[in-house]
């Protein structure tokens, strides 16, 4: 059965390498993220923030590990936009990490429907209404944002190697403990698109769709200067 994975995964063009490990590792990370959220109202709210927290920390540390050198583990559309911007995907290779996440993420939420629950909607994400629609939306950017700015960081310092899973995971997992009371901190559109639409609950998915992109934008433009001239810098040493 291995040879026979492996002799198929080599049959396979880069891009479509690309796909499958963007469709594999966006269905662990969203899993991982609506899956907790599930248990835990299954469980009346016993295990909490922290656990919430937590589940999606190691589900995307799991993905970049797997996946970091395939794709560079995206698993997010709003990080994909933002890795277009900063030169590391070509605009041909948009269509294919944008549908894998969104297939990924619509087969994580089949799985958690039918496998752990149908509670919470799916674990879809919501934010606080009490709160001002400002600070609401401007928590969301924040928390993109934040994980945009370690992605590429470690992208720039070094690379998807060493610990960088677990600093990725870490910024998801501390965005989550400390504003998800606020916007819900999904951080990755995809994630919150799958649940809201199997489970039909989109009142507050216009947040996601947006915010996200904003803060991963903002961020990816900031450092665009930088990381391209990395780039060009180590294409010409190859040279």
């Amino acid at each position: 059965m291995q040879q026979i994975l492996l002799k198929l995964v080599n049959n396979l063009s880069l891009n479509q390498r690309k796909f499958v490990a963007e469709v594999i590792g966006t269905f662990i990370v969203v899993t991982f993220a609506t899956g907790s959220v599930v248990i835990d109202a299954k469980t009346h709210g016993v295990l909490g923030v922290p656990f919430i927290a937590f589940a999606p920390f190691v589900g995307v540390a799991i993905g970049v590990y797997l996946f970091g050198k395939i794709s560079m583990a995206h698993f997010n559309p709003a990080v994909t936009v933002g890795y277009l911007i900063t030169g590391h995907i070509r605009r041909a290779q948009l269509a294919y990490y944008l549908v894998a996440e969104i297939i990924g993420a619509l087969l994580a939420s089949i799985f958690v429907k039918y496998f752990i629950g149908n509670e919470a909607h799916l674990g879809a994400n919501s934010f606080n209404h009490s709160y001002p629609i400002s600070i609401v939306f401007g928590t969301e950017v924040l928390a993109s944002a934040l994980l945009m700015a370690v992605i590429l960081t470690v992208v720039y310092t070094k690379g998807l190697r060493g610990f960088s899973g677990i600093a990725i995971g870490g910024i998801v997992g501390l965005d989550i403990f400390f504003l998800s009371f606020i916007s819900g901190a999904s951080m990755n559109p995809a994630h919150s698109l799958a649940p809201a639409l199997l489970s039909t609950n989109i009142t507050d998915l216009w947040l996601y769709l947006s915010a996200t992109f904003v803060g991963t934008t903002f961020i990816a433009f900031a450092l665009r200067k930088k990381l391209i001239d990395r780039m060009n810098r180590e294409d010409n040493i190859k040279i």
